[in-house]
């Protein structure tokens, strides 16, 4: 298969389609079914009615924390902290905003009274982060006093609305700083409605970083996929098997759970077994990627040149997905984090 050309993956998008705000209601957003010949448009509540019972529905489990916080340097100046994630020790590593970058041991002084010491670069992430100490529980101190980290391309600040709708309604395990989009279109009663269509549920945790965001420059090849934590729970992989051999479908919900399960099973070959499946993973997913136990995929409208895009074009084919994005863009559907969503097909079944 010849390498992927990044042009491929561009597309221009009207600025009115980037959605700056949800829909009135979780499933009263748009659903594109573009598993076959013809496109179908549809409200995501109709979603039971596209699957089947027996079908398993795999969603990220993950709960966004409030990452975005603000301060000040020694000097004055103001400073920004996105906070990627909280290590076992308590420290932070973040994302810092600054006019000029403070130096190790220097204290911060954050908006809600507490201080972060600057520990010096994250050397994992090749030196783009920070490490820092602050003076209380991280996770305390980000709920009560940071911010909903809302994508750069959404414009107004966060708000209580935004506390709300920028989380799943399962959200469980702290740990990302954007949300699983595809995952925000469920609520109770499609929940309730999926059930009683005889689709089954199960969970995955991928903590989701800012490099998400992060469009590709430059050589595919030389592309550096950021580092994510993700957990698949022995109980999802019993789930996955079961409906495999009962002859269901498994619906990966979003791209986070599709990088999850790649992983997994990628860890899985090389002979984990029964248990849990754990660990880091920058799994780049583009065409000719072998898809091992996902057979549709519910997903956002992506940015242009993301590798979510080429992930989404690997699993359904680059053609599909270009008809699908043209499709959309010509019906208005709305895009991007708290936009609409699609139904894709593995290809080649």
């Amino acid at each position: 298969m010849p390498a992927p050309d990044l042009a491929d993956y561009d597309f221009a998008l009207p600025p009115e389609l980037i959605a700056q705000h949800p829909a009135p209601e979780r499933s009263a957003s748009r659903l594109l079914d573009a598993r076959g010949e013809q496109l179908a448009d549809h409200v995501f509540a109709e979603l039971p009615q596209l699957l089947r019972s027996g079908d398993l529905l795999v969603f990220n489990d993950t709960r966004v924390i409030k990452a975005r916080l603000y301060g000040a340097k020694e000097s004055g100046g103001a400073v920004e902290l996105l906070v990627e994630r909280v290590l076992p020790d308590g420290d932070v590593v973040a994302h810092m905003r600054a006019s000029r970058k403070p130096a190790a041991a220097s204290v911060l002084r954050m908006e809600g009274g507490f201080d972060a010491e600057v520990l010096g670069r994250w050397p994992d992430a090749h030196g783009a982060l920070f490490r820092l100490r602050f003076s209380g529980d991280a996770y305390a101190l980000m709920e009560r006093h940071g911010h909903v980290p809302l994508p750069p391309y959404i414009r107004h600040a966060d708000d209580a609305s935004d506390q709300r709708r920028y989380q799943t309604v399962f959200a469980r395990v702290p740990g990302s700083v954007a949300a699983p989009t595809a995952a925000l279109h469920f609520d109770e009663p499609l929940l309730a409605a999926l059930a009683a269509r005889g689709v089954q549920r199960a969970a995955v945790t991928l903590h989701v970083g800012a490099g998400t965001f992060q469009p590709v420059k430059g050589d595919l090849a030389s592309h550096r996929m950021h580092s994510e934590r993700y957990e698949v729970p022995a109980a999802t992989l019993q789930a996955i098997a079961r409906t495999r051999a009962a002859g269901g479908r498994v619906v990966a919900v979003g791209t986070t759970t599709v990088r999850s399960l790649e992983s997994a099973a990628l860890q899985v070959q090389s002979g984990a077994t029964g248990e849990a499946v754990r660990g880091e993973t920058s799994i780049f997913i583009t065409p000719g990627h072998p898809f091992q136990w996902i057979d549709l995929l519910v997903t956002n409208f992506h940015l242009p040149r993301s590798t979510l895009l080429m992930l989404v074009a690997a699993f359904s084919g680059l053609p599909r997905v270009q008809a699908a994005y043209r499709h959309a863009i010509a019906h208005r559907y709305r895009f991007f984090s708290y936009g609409d969503a699609m139904l894709l097909q593995r290809a080649g079944t």
